[in-house]
């Protein structure tokens, strides 16, 4: 039995008058999610706890099959699992953005700076910044920071992507003693990034630059029983994100490379498809994710967004569907949590999904979109719930 999650992540959305009060989910041509609502069971799936931050990696864990309120210790340690950082049990990882700033939050991403670039960043913070921790590279903005000492991990700190256009000094991290230190990094970070060599050639080329770092998401290492063991399977991730690798390493998945996969809007669809589609040879269990809808929404593209959604379901679902009938299979799509295009962020309410495949009974939804995902006859579910119902429905 072949399984296949397929997350579409921030693709939910509010109402729109510039589409006449429907949704991109709504207006996008997608006709094989429609095809399989139509020929599966759909409901509303709450992957964000009530109390908790409506993050990708609090949404995705709860995906996986695993309770945010019992296995969520924050963002960074994911991260670090995906780059290969190993996590001692006094250290705490935070995740650390590129941003653009210059006394209020241009960005969150600097320009999505070139990973080559971050990289020369990175290394100069670790030349210059005094700390007893130490700064490791990502995927371009992504980045991360790890420090010993457990105090470190009750430091209040703020997602970036949430307080674009608000001044910085209003969102610096506070709590404990340690938030000190974390502030002193993040401010001092401005004199030696902003007259590197890498942001002067930025400026004469016209692109932003990364004019200081943001700290934040931090945590421990979690203790996660792998998915792998608990169903017996063998399982991998297809993603770009680091936060999603991360969560898979620990789930016990593999993870599998797709050239052009960029985790944003220009991500290689194809690549993504084909890539999946022959996966299904070698493994049991795939977990596909495409950051491209939240990219748009957080952009407030609508065009865009909807551009994404249609681009998943032709190009990354279509080639899934048309190798997994070679055998017997499950497969659900959903988002991990909806990102509007009008408030620009992740936002708390529950997500429309299907499940599709051996033994799921149809019900009398005919197509994939909030509204109609929410008169399935799944009803609303908690979000960690979601992986038992398609390995056993």
């Amino acid at each position: 039995m072949k399984h296949v999650i397929l997350v579409g992540d921030g693709m939910a959305d509010y109402p729109l008058d510039e589409l006449d009060g429907r949704t991109p989910l709504q207006v996008a041509d997608k006709p094989n999610m429609d095809s399989l609502a139509a020929g599966g069971s759909c409901g509303l799936l709450k992957t964000v706890p009530d109390g908790m931050e409506a993050g990708s990696d609090v949404a995705n864990l709860s995906i996986m099959g695993y309770d945010p309120e019992r296995y969520y210790t924050g963002r960074g340690p994911l991260e670090a699992a995906s780059i290969g950082v190993e996590l001692s049990d006094e250290d705490v990882a935070f995740r650390c953005n590129l941003i653009n700033a210059d006394g209020v939050i241009n960005d969150f991403n600097a320009g999505h700076i070139e990973t080559s670039d971050a990289t020369r960043l990175i290394e100069a913070l670790n030349q210059h910044l005094e700390t007893p921790g130490r700064f490791y590279p990502g995927v371009s903005y992504r980045n991360l920071f790890v420090i010993p000492g457990r105090g470190y991990r009750d430091v209040r700190t703020y997602p970036p992507h949430d307080i674009v256009g608000e001044a910085v000094d209003e969102h610096l991290p506070q709590g404990s003693e340690e938030a000190l230190h974390i502030r002193e990094l993040m401010t001092s970070s401005r004199k030696i990034l902003e007259s590197h060599e890498v942001n002067l050639k930025r400026k004469s080329e016209g692109k932003r630059r990364a004019t200081m770092i943001w700290l934040w998401g931090q945590g421990p290492r979690p203790s996660m029983e792998p998915l792998t063991e608990r169903y017996g399977l063998r399982g991998a991730t297809i993603t770009a994100v680091d936060l999603i690798k991360g969560l898979g390493i620990y789930a016990g998945l593999d993870n599998i490379e797709v050239p052009g996969a960029t985790g944003y809007i220009d991500t290689d669809y194809r690549a993504k498809g084909r890539y999946a589609a022959g996966a299904l040879e070698e493994y049991d269990f795939l977990y596909i994710h495409v950051e491209a809808p939240d990219e748009a929404g957080h952009a407030g593209d609508l065009e865009e967004k909807i551009r994404a959604i249609e681009n998943i379901d032709r190009l990354v679902l279509g080639p899934v569907l048309d190798r997994i009938t070679e055998y017997e299979h499950r497969i659900a799509v959903l988002p991990d949590h909806p990102t509007p295009v009008e408030v620009r962020t992740h936002v708390h309410d529950p997500v429309p999904y299907l499940i599709h495949g051996e033994g799921v009974k149809g019900d009398h939804v005919t197509s994939y979109d909030e509204k109609e995902a929410s008169k399935g006859s799944l009803g609303l579910m908690e979000g960690h719930r979601l992986i038992d119902i398609l390995m056993n429905p």
